[in-house]
């Protein structure tokens, strides 16, 4: 699948503005115009062209980053990457090179043809890290967590205006937040330079807020964080992201999971696993064994004979299921530990052991 971010350049924190700059940037180096006759480079083109697409509109990237790819599969995307016909000549972009960036980052008009559908606003989604250790995930943690994000505008209620009207709807892009200009052949769209893609327009801009009817801010979120996460999940919590202007819907708050290893075991998913270590006479004649576990200790019964690598099962010991919330097992591995030193008497009791077994010493 292909990682859009990652083929501009940036982050998944990325503004606008940075992506914008980072397609510009990356447009520009494989160009065809540039790279004549360089199929690869003509690929490439193609590519950074999607993920442009589907990055620059707000909506089409939040769909992106919390399906991926497939969001735009049976008909669901399109876009830059889809241009037919070469690049080159007649069948090119018309004015050559730099006429293409006229198109997607200035100039031009709103096109002809039907009006836009006015599109409801998006907050951008937040991105935040917490870190726990290995025993912290047996149960389910409520995390404190404070966060940078957009907010409501009190002094003019969210409206941007200081007199508290509500907006009124863009002239240049009729309320959609972007606006179509045409090359030659081809129709493509871009932020509305105007509203800057909200839609709305203010015409007594509120003297706290600039007109943006957001102002950023510190707020407390508490969040709850399910037994049995693992290191590298990623949960989403809806509408906790950053205040869309003009009272549009807020962004979602994705919270990253780190979980630290623990020296003493090695998870698998739900299970866990650690060495047991035995010595001589308890591998061979068994029997009782204080065991530590991820959260205690435990007494658990050995069998006579346990041989070296032999995995003993303890039910119920692993880790909790993120789902079912069912605790997996916790599997040791014998392994027998034989002493560089012993005494005379135990030496003695060895070598009757071996005579009796009918072993040469």
């Amino acid at each position: 699948m292909a990682d859009y971010y990652g083929l501009l350049g940036v982050t998944s924190a990325a503004s606008q503005d940075e992506i914008k700059k980072a397609y510009r940037k990356q447009a520009m180096k494989y160009h065809p115009d540039k790279n004549k006759g360089d199929a690869e480079s003509e690929a490439k083109f193609k590519e950074v062209g999607k993920a442009y697409e589907a990055l620059s509109d707000p909506e089409k990237r939040k769909m992106y980053d919390q399906y991926g790819e497939a969001a735009f599969q049976n008909g669901g995307g399109g876009g830059a990457g889809g241009f037919g016909g070469g690049f080159n000549g007649a069948g090119g972009f018309g004015g050559g090179f730099e006429d293409i960036f006229e198109s997607f980052f200035g100039g031009g008009g709103s096109g002809g043809g039907r009006s836009p559908r006015p599109q409801q606003v998006h907050g951008a989604d937040i991105q935040t890290e917490v870190s726990f250790q290995l025993k912290d995930v047996l149960q389910k943690q409520t995390v404190d967590l404070k966060v940078r994000r957009a907010e409501p505008c009190e002094k003019c209620d969210g409206t941007g205006s200081a007199s508290k009207k509500a907006p009124t709807t863009c002239s240049t892009c009729r309320g959609a937040g972007r606006v179509q200009v045409s090359q030659g052949f081809f129709a493509m769209t871009q932020t509305c330079p105007k509203c800057h893609g909200t839609g709305k327009m203010v015409t007594d801009p509120c003297h706290t807020c600039r007109g943006e009817s957001t102002v950023v801010k510190t707020v407390p979120i508490s969040a709850v964080i399910p037994a049995g996460v693992e290191d590298g999940m990623k949960l989403r919590l809806a509408q906790e992201g950053h205040a869309a202007p003009f009272k549009g819907v807020r962004g979602d708050l994705f919270i990253h999971i780190r979980v630290r290893n623990d020296s003493r075991f090695m998870r698998e998913r739900d299970n866990l696993y650690a060495k047991l270590p035995l010595s001589f006479a308890k591998a061979v004649l068994g029997g009782e064994i204080e065991v530590e576990t991820l959260d205690s200790k435990k007494t658990i019964k050995l069998p006579e004979g346990v041989q070296p690598g032999q995995r003993i099962k303890i039910d119920g010991d692993g880790i909790p299921n993120v789902h079912s919330h069912k605790r997996g097992n916790l599997i040791l591995e014998a392994h027998i530990e034989v002493p560089k030193k012993t005494s005379t008497k135990a030496k003695d009791l060895l070598k009757a052991y071996a005579q009796e077994m009918k072993e040469k010493i």
